[in-house]
Parts: structure tokens; C-alpha cells; sequence
């Protein structure tokens, strides 16, 4: 093997001088680098989710976030008005200057004493998961050479494509403003497409378990993610970037990561229970396996929540029973717990899913949109008390809002599965068709029905 130092030595000696125009020097480059981070930067302030051009400040999000679990950001919150004017403003230089600072207040930030956060345990590992949940209950077993289980599997990724279709135009939005545009939703608002962020993961895995069967780390994901997606946003941002230094899971999760509780792990939870089928703990673990590429804690057992659910909806047809079953796998001293918990016992208590709502809405008030706790609970309500019926299933987890595509995605392919053809009709599945377009390299177009072959062949790698 050549040393490196020899390879560079080798390279300086081969280079011969030439005299470069000034276009050929390569500083003119400079300036669109500046353009690029000025406008990367500006979107933390201020931007608009690509579906629904709905309003968000990620970096006020942040602040908020580090509060929630536990911090003092009082001295980032006193420079948020500044920041704000500088945008306002253009004045880029201190933008920069104001929002650096405020990351670095926010990886600084002392605990709060006493702060309910830290009343529940934190789960960062397999075996305090394991240890917090009873790991000996069975179900029926699921032929995976059957046609049964490629049927089921595909109606669930055409289920989680429509769902993801639906709630795309309108996330980011409350109840009341979404009835007054729209109504009561029960079918989509526009003509739909399939570009989303919560499948693009969810391919990644698909690939690196295909690569590496029963072997697979944590660290084979975040090499697939470095390798098929471009970019992230919140956690999957920093994540990349984390990945990209050189520092993998579960760091790349956790490290400078203020998003590491939000739904990003949750939304592609389906993938882990699909290849899965019937059998929780595996999905389980492929979930926490997946998570910590860039979430930690109750951001994870988010993603452990919605592949179990979809693990179980192979054998499982009753959805209050399956919610039961889900709740369950979760460790009962986690705050991940509590909500769902909490979301399940409001539904049971009310006989409407709108009252629910209200109750959770006004619970989880300061936690971001994008947070995994009013979505977990949004998720509890439409499963709850839409019955199994697809229609009334999407028509509530719509009305809800918050972060609709994620939400109605996940629980859909749960749907899927049940029903298989039975679940959705026409209106829902023929302006999808056959294609999932992407933003994925080298996976810009794909077949939904070759996805499923592609989930089945590698559900069979766990053997």
C-alpha cells in the first residue's frame, strides 16, 4: 500500500507551471460560494417548506427546541430580534456574526435544575430500550416468500406515497386555517406529486440493508445517506454534516444537533416495520439502528413507534388494538411515552376525534410543528378514531395539520397493509400511477412496484 505522503510527493513533482488568464484562476468561484451560503443562511431566518410554502424560522425552532429538553437559552432568545433585523436589513455580514453566535450559546447551554425533561429516563441505547418494554410476546408469523406479504408490502408503499401526496400541500398549517382554505379534506387539494423527503431516507436504508444484509450498522446508513442525498434539512442537516466531518452514528446524531428530537426519525419509521413484518423487536432494532444517523432519544423511539405499528399492521387489522400493541414497545419512563400515552387515553375519554385534538393541540403548544410529539399524537387521534376507513383516516390526520405529509405518509402504509386493494380507491391512486419521482442520485425515477420487490428481497436478508 503507497503511503499518502508518497501520492502527494509524486503529485507535486508530475506538476508543471503554466501561466492561467485571469477567468482561469478559479477566484471568480468565489463569489457564487458567497451567494449559495448567503442564501443557505437566510433560510434559517426565514423560509417556506417546498410543498406547502408554509412559514418557518429553523433557527428560532431551534432555540425553542434546546429549551424543551432542558437548557437555558434566555441569552440565545435576547439575540433572535436582532438577528430578524439584520435580515430585514441584508446586512449579511452581521447575520453571520449574530447567528453563529447563537449556536454556539446553543451547544453551550447549561442544564435547567429541576426542568420536568429531565424527570424521564434517557433511552441511547438497544438494551435500556429492551430492558424497558416486555420483550416476550409473539404473533403470527409472515411468509415472506408469499404472495401475500409482496401485496401487502406494496399496497403499504403505495398507501405511504399517496398519504405523503396529501399532506405535502398542506403542512406546516393549523386546523382552522386549513378549513378555511380547503374544507374538510378527502382527497387532495391539488394535483399531487411524489417528491418528499421522508421516503428519500427511507430508499437510503433499503439500500444499505441490501448491501449489508444482517450485517448492517448504523454507520452503513449515514455512508448511504453521504451518497444518494445532496442535502437535509434540521436534523438530516446536521446530520450530513456530521457525517460528512468524519463523525458517524450515534454522534452524527446527537452532536450540535438542536433537531435531534423532531420528526425526522419518526417520519421513516414504515421501512423498518416493512421489512419487518409481525415482528416488532427486529423492527425495533432496524429503527434504532436507522435513528441515530440523526436523531437521539425520544427523537428515535419516534422512529420505533411508527415501525412498530407498521411491523404489526401485517398481523394486526384492528387499529385501536394495533395503537395498544405500538404504545407498548415504548419504554413506559420515557417522555416519548407519555405522550403517546397520553394521546391514546384523550382519545378513549372523547368521543370525537376534534375534541382530542384540541386537548393535544393545547398540550404540546410549545413544541415546534415539526416536533415528534404533536405529530405522534396527531398520528394516535386519526388512527384512532378514523376506524381503519382510509378516507376518514387522511380526512382527519389532514384537518389536524402540523407536519401533515410525515404523519399521513406513516399511518397510511399501516392502511395499506391491511387492506391491500381494499384500502384506497381510484381517486387516491391513479394520479400516482406507477412512479415515484425523487430527489435521490441515481434514483430520480422508480417503479413503486419494483420498490416493493426491492423491500421484499431485502426483508429476506434478515433471515
Amino acid at each position: 500500500m503507497k503511503k499518502a505522503w508518497l501520492r502527494e510527493y509524486e503529485l507535486m513533482c508530475g506538476a508543471k507551471p503554466k501561466i492561467l488568464r485571469e477567468e482561469e484562476q478559479g477566484w471568480l468561484f468565489s463569489r457564487k460560494v458567497e451567494e449559495m451560503d448567503d442564501i443557505m443562511l437566510k433560510s434559517k431566518w426565514s423560509s417556506t417548506v417546498p410543498g406547502s410554502n408554509a412559514p418557518e424560522r429553523v433557527i428560532i425552532g431551534a432555540i425553542a427546541d434546546y429549551g424543551n429538553m432542558g437548557y437555558d437559552v434566555s441569552e440565545a432568545e435576547a439575540l433572535i430580534g436582532e438577528g430578524l433585523g439584520y435580515l430585514e436589513k441584508n446586512d449579511m455580514a452581521n447575520l453571520n456574526r449574530v447567528t453563529w453566535r447563537i449556536w454556539n450559546i446553543l451547544n453551550n447551554a447549561k442544564k435547567i435544575e429541576g426542568h420536568p425533561y429531565f424527570e424521564y429516563e434517557v433511552f441511547d441505547s438497544l438494551e435500556k430500550i429492551y430492558a424497558g418494554i416486555d420483550c416476550g410476546r409473539n404473533y403470527p408469523k409472515v411468509d415472506k416468500n408469499g404472495e401475500k406479504y409482496l401485496s401487502q408490502t406494496y399496497y403499504g408503499w403505495l398507501a405511504q406515497i399517496v398519504g405523503g401526496a396529501l399532506g405535502t400541500a398542506i403542512e406546516g398549517y393549523t386546523t382552522e386555517n386549513i378549513r378555511e382554505a380547503f374544507g374538510e379534506i378527502y382527497g387532495y387539494v391539488r394535483e399531487p406529486n411524489t417528491y418528499n423527503d421522508d421516503i428519500t431516507y427511507e430508499v437510503a436504508f433499503l439500500r444499505a440493508l441490501e448491501r449489508k444484509g444482517k450485517n448492517l450498522i448504523s454507520a452503513d446508513i449515514a455512508e448511504e445517506w453521504a451518497a444518494l442525498i445532496t442535502f437535509g434539512w434540521s436534523a438530516e442537516e446536521w446530520a450530513l454534516k456530521n457525517i460528512k466531518s468524519g463523525i458517524y452514528p450515534p454522534r452524527s446524531g446527537y452532536e450540535n444537533n438542536p433537531y435531534r428530537e423532531w420528526i425526522g426519525a419518526q417520519m421513516r419509521g414504515a421501512v423498518c416495520g416493512q421489512v419487518a413484518p409481525a415482528n416488532p423487536l427486529l423492527a425495533l432494532k432496524l429503527a434504532y439502528t436507522d435513528g441515530v444517523v440523526s436523531h437521539h432519544n425520544n427523537g428515535v423511539l419516534g422512529e420505533i413507534f411508527n415501525a412498530v405499528l407498521v411491523s404489526l399492521s401485517y398481523v394486526l387489522t384492528d387499529v385501536k388494538r394495533l395503537l395498544i400493541e405500538a404504545v407498548s414497545y415504548i419504554p413506559k419512563t420515557s417522555e416519548y411515552y407519555s405522550v403517546v400515552d397520553f394521546a391514546l387515553k384523550t382519545c378513549e375519554a372523547h368521543g370525537e376525534w376534534e375534541s382530542a385534538r384540541g386537548i393535544l393541540r393545547e398540550k404540546y403548544k410549545i413544541y415546534n410543528w415539526i416536533h415528534a410529539y404533536p405529530n405522534a399524537a396527531a398520528e394516535v387521534v386519526a388512527l384512532y378514531f378514523g376506524g381503519g376507513d382510509f378516507d376518514e383516516t387522511m380526512h382527519i390526520i389532514s384537518m389536524i395539520g402540523f407536519d401533515a405529509d410525515c404523519n399521513a405518509a406513516q399511518i397510511a402504509t399501516c392502511l395499506g397493509i391491511i387492506h391491500q386493494n381494499k384500502a384506497m380507491s381510484e381517486k387516491w391512486t391513479k394520479p400516482i400511477g406507477d412512479t415515484l419521482k425523487t430527489y435521490i442520485r441515481n434514483h430520480e425515477t422508480m417503479s413503486i412496484r419494483q420498490l416493493a420487490k426491492d423491500t421484499v428481497n431485502a426483508a429476506k436478508l434478515l433471515d
